[in-house]
C-alpha cells in the first residue's frame, strides 16, 4: 500500500498545511489498497514533539473504498478520534513551537474490519482496537523546519 500527496517521502511538508499557511490536512491517494480491507486508519504524528509522538490528526474507519483524501476536509464516512490536547481536527506543523527540523509520520493502516469505537476515543483506545486487523500499512515521512526568520 502507498501514501501518495503533495510533497515527497523525508521533504518539507509544504506551507499550507501548516500553522504558518492555511493549517489544512494535505491531499492524499491511497494505491495498492489490499484484497480483503474493510477501513483504514490515518494517524499522522510528529515524533520529535513532547510528548512523544503528538499526534496531530487520527481519524478511523475511513471506508476501504476511500481512494482520495481530499485537501481540508475528513475522509468521507470516517471519525476523527481524539489527538493530543483533546482535540479533534487536522493539527499541522507548528514551527512557532519548536526549532530545527521536525519529522512527521503520516500512516495509513488497511483494517479487516470496521472499529467499534466512539467518536471520542483516544489514540491508545483505537490502536488497542487494530491489533490483529491490520492488513497492511504506507508510510510518507514529511519534514518542517523552523525558518530562521520565524520570531
Amino acid at each position: 500500500m502507498k501514501i501518495k500527496t503533495v510533497f515527497e517521502h523525508s521533504q518539507e511538508i509544504p506551507t499550507p498545511y501548516t500553522c504558518m499557511g492555511q493549517n489544512i490536512n494535505p491531499p492524499m491517494q491511497l494505491e495498492d489498497v489490499p484484497t480483503g480491507a474493510e477501513s483504514f486508519v490515518l494517524i499522522i504524528e510528529d515524533v520529535d514533539a513532547t510528548p512523544k509522538p503528538w499526534t496531530h490528526w487520527m481519524v478511523f474507519n475511513i471506508p476501504a473504498v476511500t481512494q482520495n483524501v481530499e485537501e481540508g476536509k475528513v475522509p468521507v464516512g470516517g471519525v476523527e478520534g481524539l489527538c493530543n490536547n483533546h482535540t479533534f481536527g487536522y493539527e499541522g506543523p507548528c514551527p512557532r513551537y519548536f526549532q530545527g527540523t521536525h519529522h512527521y509520520w503520516f500512516r495509513v493502516y488497511a483494517l479487516d474490519t470496521m472499529l467499534d469505537l466512539p467518536a471520542a476515543s483516544e489514540r491508545e483506545d483505537v490502536e488497542k482496537a487494530m491489533e490483529g486487523h491490520i492488513l497492511d500499512k504506507a508510510e510518507l515521512l514529511g519534514l518542517c523546519t523552523r525558518p530562521d526568520n520565524l520570531e
